[in-house]
Formats: C-alpha cells, structure tokens, sequence
C-alpha cells in the first residue's frame, strides 16, 4: 500500500537520530496532522530469548495518565460481586450465564477478568479465548480475588503487555492529543516497569531499542539505557 504524502514529508523529517524522551514526544507531535487523535505505541526490542519460558515478559500496568480511551470489560464472578462489577465498568458480569453466552459465539469485549473460584469454569473457554488473546491468565492481573477493582483499571485503559517471538514488546501508551508531560509520564513509568521486569537470566544488553510512533507517523528512537 503506497503511503500518503504527509507521511512520506513526515519521514523525511524523521531518521535515525536518537533523542531523550522529552525530545522525542516533541519530534512525534510536530509531524503532520490527521484528522482523527492518533494513538501512540512504545516498541522495546529486547534481549531476551523468547524460547525460554523464564525469559518471557508479560504482565499489566495501570499508566498514571490513561492511555485515552475505555474498554469494554467481563467479568467472571460470583452472583454476590456482579452488581458491583458492572458499577466499576464491566459490560457483562456472571458465571454461569457468560461462559455459555461466550461458547455460543458472542466476543464483543477486549478483557475478561476471572475470579479465581471460577476458572474451573472459565477454563473451558481457552479454546476460544486464548487464540484472541482474551484468556483470562494471573500473570497479566486478569484472574484476581479482586475482580471489581481490576474491572475498574481494566475499563479505564489498563495495559496489557507480553513480548513477541522477536522479543518485543509493543504498548499502547496515550493518545498524540496528551500534552507532552503526561505522555513523557506514561513511557517513562512504562520503561521503568519494564526495567524492573528484567529476567535475571538474561545476560549482556537487556533493553536493545525503544521506539514511539503514532498510528500515522514514522517511529522514532529513544536513547534508553537498560
């Protein structure tokens, strides 16, 4: 697909020079406009085998300016917190009646968070969940005795994250209309996570490359020392 004339101007101002965060979220917001707020992604290429299951990065982080847009959340509970879920945000909340409205074929939502007590239940769904990514798992905060507040950051925007089979990870992390202090706030809280998130297997450079894009902007590289 050919790339439009604004984005191809916005590479040419674009290359592969490196900047600080701050100056690199100035880089990103001064490339041409759209009509719509674009959504900005942080890349981190790290050094991290990915065939190794104690190498593996994935988990969930609540950034402290949002990333600018809801989501719709379920819930698997008990009849006495379904109440209480839907008040925090959920779109559907339930045990019984969910996990079969969910075999029947119905997937409008982007997280499932699960009580604990019913993954007996909710196991049976993995055929179908896991292909999408929806599966509800304790390493990414979605299977929790607190099911009403992880509703609560979920429907808020909470990130999800796991690295690929290269050994990135890609990340929501708001949208270009932030102003630049709460976008620098959110990748530096972001790479920090990350930071901390180090397997203490891996040896040598643990964070290779960080990039920011908009979802019609060329990427930009960040110096990040990990």
């Amino acid at each position: 697909m050919g790339r439009s004339k604004r984005y191809k101007k916005d590479s040419e101002n674009s290359s592969q020079e490196v900047f600080g965060i701050s100056d690199g979220v100035k880089k990103l917001k001064g490339f041409g406009t759209t009509k719509f707020d674009q959504t900005v992604e942080l890349v981190m290429h790290l050094g991290i085998d990915p065939k190794h299951a104690d190498q593996m990065i994935r988990g969930a982080i609540a950034l402290p300016n949002g990333i600018g847009k809801s989501r719709k959340v379920i819930a698997f509970c008990e009849d006495s917190e379904v109440e209480a879920a839907l008040a925090a945000g959920a779109c559907e909340a339930g045990s019984d009646e969910l996990v079969q409205k969910i075999t029947d074929g119905w997937m409008d939502f982007d997280v499932a968070i699960a009580s604990p007590r019913l993954m007996g239940k909710v196991g049976k769904l993995g055929r179908v969940l896991g292909p999408q990514g929806k599966m509800p798992s304790p390493k990414n905060g979605t299977v929790t005795a607190e099911v009403v507040k992880a509703v609560g950051e979920f429907a808020a925007g909470k990130v999800e994250f796991r690295n690929d089979s290269g050994g990135n990870i890609h990340a929501i992390v708001g949208k270009l209309s932030f102003d630049d202090g709460k976008l620098r706030e959110n990748i530096d809280t972001f790479i920090a996570h990350i930071k901390h998130a180090k397997p203490s297997s891996v040896k040598g450079v643990y964070i290779k490359k960080v990039a920011i894009s908009a979802t019609m902007s060329p990427s930009i590289l960040l110096n990040v020392v990990g």
